[in-house]
């Protein structure tokens, strides 16, 4: 079968499609593997309970049966959800929205496809643009997301070691003086909270970028699929940003939903127009289930209260086990360090002059049943050779029970030490 371009570039070996192959493989192989490399969110049991009653609702009611499964919601996505998320925002954040600022996709990541592809790539005057990211390593679903090739530049990151004498803890920082952004550039996207990292940029940073994307003419896009004001899985300050000239998605997956395939953008109007009718031509409407299971959560502002009561403590406590468990498991002669985790469900792990590559790391690990992520497939946009890319690995520490992530967490110790003693 001969393939297009299209067809080669997105029916190829796209990072994204790559890790999620590796991962539903190790599933099925029958082998008693420590999953701790994907991004499924953890199973809060109370979130659970509180589904299990809203399908037995839903199920007992003939009427949203057939509103559920019988009708196509509009290209912009289900009025009523579209209409809570418009009240919610403009009653609990003061976000001048109305329900012509927020279109619904089947998922961010659906979103993300057509944000990228409608501000940036080819133009019909013959210019070609680019997303800006202002730092990498960024979330590895973005790299492959461009009908064109080439959409992404990123700068190097500061990396500001938060305890140097000992090499444990270190943040990533904006160079805002190695942006390039200009006539080239297409828009500016960050993700707040960050995956792989867990990295917050802060209110300062983001009011930098948002004047850079203002001066010019350029939007911001800010990923909160982690972040604010649900699923809420920041902890550290922050506050939830957002104005005319900014492109904010999110998420029901890390609430807990990820099977039903919920992402929420809010923008300009121009903005969800353009969405709307790309969504008819690609999905003809988005998913209807999201929008029965939460519009009157998200309505009434349950679901922030759920955010920050039952869902980020859950994954606090976890994040805590698990930073204790490998700094008690690691060989204090390693230089290893771990980036600040102030947001999402992941550890970020430096091994600084690793004698081997995290791809070779990740293999090792694999070999013995636990699977990790290779950190160079993180660092979309930067096209140089930076070694500190291949000296990360990416770390799930929510969805496993906290044994299997501690024996998870003894054999990465283990390996890691084989490696720079060998």
């Amino acid at each position: 079968m001969k393939l297009s371009a299209f067809g080669k570039k997105f029916g190829g070996d796209a990072g994204i499609a790559v890790l999620m192959d590796d991962i539903s493989s190790a599933l099925s192989s029958g082998r008693d593997s420590i999953m701790m490399g994907g991004g499924n969110p953890a199973n809060v049991p109370e979130i659970e309970a509180i589904m299990c009653q809203r399908l037995k609702k839903l199920a007992n009611d003939p009427a949203s049966v057939s509103q559920l499964l019988g009708r196509y919601d509009p290209p912009q996505g289900n009025a009523d959800l579209i209409d809570a998320v418009a009240y919610l925002f403009s009653k609990k954040l003061g976000w001048p929205v109305t329900r012509h600022n927020i279109a619904l996709t089947n998922g961010s990541q659906s979103a993300f496809f057509m944000l990228f592809n409608m501000l940036a790539g080819e133009f019909e005057d013959g210019s070609y643009k680019q997303i800006q990211l202002p730092m990498a390593p960024e979330y590895v679903g973005y790299a492959d997301a461009g009908i064109a090739g080439d959409l992404f530049t990123a700068a190097h990151p500061i990396i500001d070691e938060l305890e140097p004498s000992q090499l444990r803890q270190f943040k990533y920082k904006v160079q805002f003086d190695q942006l390039n952004v200009g006539p080239s550039t297409g828009a500016i996207c960050v993700s707040r909270p960050t995956n792989p990292t867990g990295n917050v940029i802060t209110d300062e940073e983001v009011e930098q970028l948002d004047a850079l994307a203002q001066a010019n003419k350029v939007p911001l896009i800010i990923d909160g699929a982690y972040g604010l004001p649900f699923p809420g899985l920041i902890y550290t300050p922050a506050t939830p940003f957002w104005n005319d000239n900014t492109i904010v998605c999110l998420s029901l997956s890390k609430f807990g939903l990820p099977g039903v395939r919920t992402g929420i953008v809010i923008a300009n109007e121009e903005t969800i127009q353009t969405l709307a009718s790309m969504n008819a031509i690609i999905n003809l409407a988005s998913g209807s289930f999201g929008a029965a299971l939460t519009t009157d959560l998200i309505k009434s502002g349950e679901i922030i209260d759920l955010s920050q009561k039952v869902i980020r403590p859950a994954y606090e406590a976890q994040l805590a086990f698990a930073q204790k468990t490998l700094h008690g498991l690691m060989d204090p002669a390693i230089p290893y360090a771990m980036h600040k985790p102030e947001g999402t469900m992941f550890l970020w792990l430096w091994f600084k002059d690793m004698p081997i590559s995290s791809q070779a790391l990740y293999q090792r690990l694999k070999d013995r049943g636990v699977i990790v992520v290779s950190g160079h497939h993180f660092f979309v946009g930067i096209t140089d050779h930076w070694q500190h890319q291949h000296e990360c690995i990416r770390i799930n520490y929510a969805a496993q029970e906290p044994q299997l992530i501690a024996q998870g967490l003894a054999v990465i110790a283990e390996e890691v030490r084989k490696a720079y003693v060998s």
